[in-house]
Parts: structure tokens; C-alpha cells; sequence
């Protein structure tokens, strides 16, 4: 059985030590779309050494971003072909800002994993402190696993965001670059998926897709720019769900509804008119 929940729920992943690098950091923000205004301030404190600051979602990428391998979908009772893996949802609650360079230690656990019928979910957290033991970041995702459901679990709460009644503060266009995905596998993420068009088909899709946390990543960026005029370091926290695909290339469209520190966010893709993210939220310090 590819997923015993007995074993899996509450298991420990244990501890990771990592470092990181600003050239890290560059590479990231590169990967997720900043510096296309080479002569923006803005754009530069995350493109350059200069005054550079770092957008929470690198913490996605910061202890994995010089593995080369493709992931393994590989822990205590679960066991799963990547093939069959999406990614379901990501969140990071930066409990200060990011530094430019450091050392870190992470611990993982199975926090829970549900039983979608057709498909199980897999929720993962980790929490992240510095060489003093200081906490960094909280990390929360889920994986979507087709064709594992069916072991009688839980389903899992439902924790849909209300959206507000009215037109949203602000309407956001972000092109995607054809090359974007093997840009951001750099950043630690060699899934086939996102590059082998064979792979990419096996898997269902036409196409080699866009990383999520990709997606992830640049609409933090587009979000960060509109409500706090691109500062990483006022960004507490920011979660999302994956609600579909993104094809490299794509017009991303992001609508943001403001509401004091919280702001509720949906994208879609331009040319498919299809959901990308869906009951996203970002908060502002």
C-alpha cells in the first residue's frame, strides 16, 4: 500500500541543516520574474547585491535549491510515483525578515494526510531557526496524490476563503516567459515535469507545466508590489491553493481585494481563462 496513514500521520522527517547564499537569493527572485524594469529601484533591491532584501516565498527553495535530482515522493508509510504527484497548497509565515545570507536547520513532520476519495492529500510542516535557534519560517504544503485515495480516512476541513462582494482593489497582468520553467528548475526542482515533454505527457498534460511553486513565487512578488510597494520584509505570511495549471508562457491575471492587512487574492490564466490560484491570502506587518 503506497500510503499507510498509521505510520505516516505525525511522523518525524527529522532535522536538515542548510545554508544559503545572496547568489541564491538573485537566482530565485530571476526565477520568479524580478529585474524585468532594470532600471527600477524595486525591482533592483531584489536583483542586485545592492541594498537586497528577500521575498518570504524563497524560503520554498532554501534548503533544496543546489539538489539536482529529480524530488522523491519518499516518507515514513507513504510511498508514491512523482508522476502522480500535483502540488495542493503552499503556505510560509516569515517570523522575521529573511536574511540575505545564513545557516538554518529545519524539521519536517507528517501533519496529516486525508482521504480525497480519487486522490490522497499529503500535509507537510516545517519549521525553520537559525544557527542560534531563533525561528525563521513556518512552512506549510500539501501534495495531491492521484489514485491513492480510497483508504477510509478523513476528508479533511474545508477552509475556502470568502471572497468579498464587490469589484477587487486591484487587477494585476503577469507574462510568464516560455523558458520560465527551466529558468526556476535551477532553483533546486529538476521534477521532469516541468522540462521532458515525454514525462510531461505520461503525466497527463500536453505540455511541460509550470512549477506551482513557481507560480507561487511570482504572484507573492505581484502581491508584495501592489500592497506594500514591493518590500519583502512587510510580508508576514502568504498561502495559497493550487487551483490549476500554468502553461509557460501564459499571461498570469491577479485580482487582490485589500482589507487592512489581509489581502485575498485569485489568478487566473489570461489565454485559457482557467483558475491558477485559489483562496490565496497574503498578510501585510
Amino acid at each position: 500500500m503506497p500510503i499507510d496513514p498509521s505510520i505516516a500521520v505525525g511522523a518525524d522527517l527529522g532535522e536538515t541543516s542548510f545554508s544559503w547564499e545572496s547568489s541564491d537569493v538573485l537566482l530565485y527572485h530571476l526565477g520568479i520574474g524580478a529585474g524585468t524594469d532594470p532600471l527600477s529601484g524595486r525591482e533592483l533591491r531584489l536583483a542586485t547585491e545592492k541594498g537586497l532584501r528577500v521575498l518570504p516565498s524563497f524560503a520554498t527553495v532554501a534548503a533544496t535549491m543546489h539538489e539536482t535530482e529529480p524530488p522523491k515522493v519518499s516518507f515514513p508509510g507513504i510511498e508514491i510515483d512523482l508522476a502522480k504527484v500535483v502540488h495542493g497548497s503552499q503556505s510560509v509565515t516569515a517570523h522575521r525578515p529573511l536574511p540575505v545570507s545564513g545557516k538554518a536547520v529545519a524539521r519536517g513532520r507528517i501533519a496529516d494526510v486525508y482521504d480525497k476519495g480519487k486522490a490522497a492529500v499529503v500535509v507537510q510542516e516545517t519549521e525553520v531557526r537559525d544557527e542560534s535557534g531563533l525561528p525563521l519560517w513556518t512552512a506549510r504544503s500539501t501534495i495531491f496524490a492521484r489514485g491513492e485515495g480510497g483508504f477510509g480516512g478523513d476528508r479533511g476541513p474545508s477552509d475556502k476563503v470568502e471572497l468579498p462582494d464587490r469589484e477587487p482593489n486591484l487587477v494585476v497582468d503577469t507574462p510568464t516567459l516560455p523558458q520560465q520553467a527551466l529558468l526556476y528548475r535551477l532553483c533546486g526542482d529538476r521534477n521532469p515535469l516541468h522540462s521532458d515533454p515525454e514525462f510531461a505527457r505520461a503525466a497527463g498534460f500536453d505540455v511541460p507545466i509550470l512549477h506551482g511553486l513557481c507560480t507561487y513565487g511570482m504572484v507573492g512578488k505581484v502581491v508584495a508590489d501592489a500592497v506594500a510597494d514591493g518590500d519583502p520584509d512587510r510580508v508576514l505570511s502568504w498561502g495559497v491553493k493550487f487551483a490549476g495549471v500554468v502553461l509557460p508562457g501564459e499571461t498570469l491575471r491577479t485580482r487582490i481585494w485589500s482589507a487592512g492587512e489581509r489581502h485575498l487574492v485569485t489568478v487566473e490564466s489570461v489565454e485559457r481563462g482557467a483558475p491558477v490560484l485559489a483562496d490565496a491570502v497574503l498578510v501585510t506587518r
